[in-house]
């Protein structure tokens, strides 16, 4: 019976030796993975404030999510470092990453490439809020820019969002520079018509619209002939851009007036 208070003592000697070696070994990596994380922590927090001030230009919405997408990313990576110095196998972590990405960036192609657009959009700034811009086949005035789409306001009250990968990538029509727009309404009229005549009576009808800017000024001009013997003739006048559907219908009117008119006259 004596011999198993020796063996439970050799035991806690045996136990207690190996504990010392695990301390020996293990403990100088411990404490280094705890400054690495102490340090790492700060010096990305750092980081992260410098992101934000650099990134402070762009929209708000797009630099918050750049600063957050760093610090994780960097956290994560610090993670992974300290796990590495204290012993832990990181391969695996790294490919359960870098496999867990891969599906993600799959899962998410369209809307990263609407990330990247808004990227561009908002760093080389085709267009800002408040410009009225063409793309897509639409037409509106620029409410927002966010970071995955673009929304616009057409003149019929409709809201427009626009995906922001296909419009970097596409055709933009920005018509605020210069801020002026076109309006053309064309007619076909006898082959006999006398150009002068007309323009010096319809000119100051385009001219009376509150719309339509006086410079450019208004013209009317041939636009083509038909073997049929009639002619195109093109009224142009500018306005405000955002102004065009407005300006249209009140010049149609007015055309229509001063042609029911000339046809009594007549």
């Amino acid at each position: 019976m004596s011999s198993l208070p020796l063996l439970a003592l050799h035991d806690f000697a045996y136990y207690l030796e190996r504990l010392q070696d695990l301390a020996v070994l293990y403990l100088p990596k411990v404490l280094a993975a705890l400054v690495l994380l102490v340090v790492g922590w700060w010096v990305i927090s750092w980081a992260s404030r410098l992101v934000n001030t650099a990134t402070s230009r762009f929209d708000v919405s797009l630099s918050s999510f750049l600063t957050s997408l760093f610090n994780i990313a960097l956290k994560v990576l610090l993670l992974i470092s300290a796990a590495g110095m204290v012993g832990f196998e990181t391969t695996s972590f790294v490919a359960i990453l870098g496999a867990a990405g891969l599906a993600v960036g799959l899962a998410l192609q369209g809307t990263l490439a609407n990330f990247a657009g808004g990227v561009l959009i908002l760093a080389f700034k085709p267009f800002t809020v408040g410009d009225v811009i063409e793309s897509q086949g639409r037409t509106g005035t620029v409410q927002a820019i966010q970071i995955f789409n673009t929304i616009l306001l057409t003149s019929q009250g409709d809201t427009v969002i626009l995906p922001n990968g296909a419009t970097s990538n596409g055709v933009i029509v920005n018509k605020a520079h210069p801020k002026r727009a076109l309006v053309e309404i064309q007619l076909e009229l006898p082959a006999d018509t006398d150009l002068d005549v007309l323009r010096q009576r319809a000119l100051p009808l385009l001219m009376q619209e509150d719309d339509t800017l006086d410079i450019p000024a208004p013209q009317v001009n041939i636009v083509s002939l038909k073997p049929g013997g009639s002619l195109t003739v093109a009224f142009r006048a500018y306005t405000q851009p955002g102004q065009e559907d407005a300006e249209r219908n009140h010049l149609m009117e007015k055309l229509q007036q001063f042609f029911a008119s000339e046809a009594k006259l007549n």
